[in-house]
């Protein structure tokens, strides 16, 4: 799986940054992340359905948020997730 994230993806699987990864009847996904001391992987088999909905992209790769991954790990729409943005800017009362 780190030989598919660097030759397929063009990414450093050391980096930390965890991958995503489906079958192609989309009855599971398997998770990578290294942890700095060595890789975690995790997989997830449906026992009955489909992940529905499934991010794609042009370059074969897609980036998702925390929670959206929460949602696709529950077999549910991630698109349809509504989240409080990742940065807000913090006034400071003067």
């Amino acid at each position: 799986m780190a030989r598919a994230v660097r030759q397929e993806l063009g990414s450093e699987p050391f980096s930390g940054t965890v991958y995503v990864f489906r079958n192609r009847r989309s009855t599971a996904i398997k998770l990578l992340v290294y942890d700095g001391q060595g890789f975690w992987l995790c997989q997830k088999r449906l026992s009955t359905g489909r992940f529905a909905r499934w991010p794609t992209s042009t370059a074969g790769a897609s980036e998702l948020q925390a929670h959206e991954l929460s949602v696709l790990l529950f077999a549910g729409d991630w698109s349809a997730t509504q989240a409080m943005p990742l940065w807000r800017s913090v006034r400071s009362a003067a």
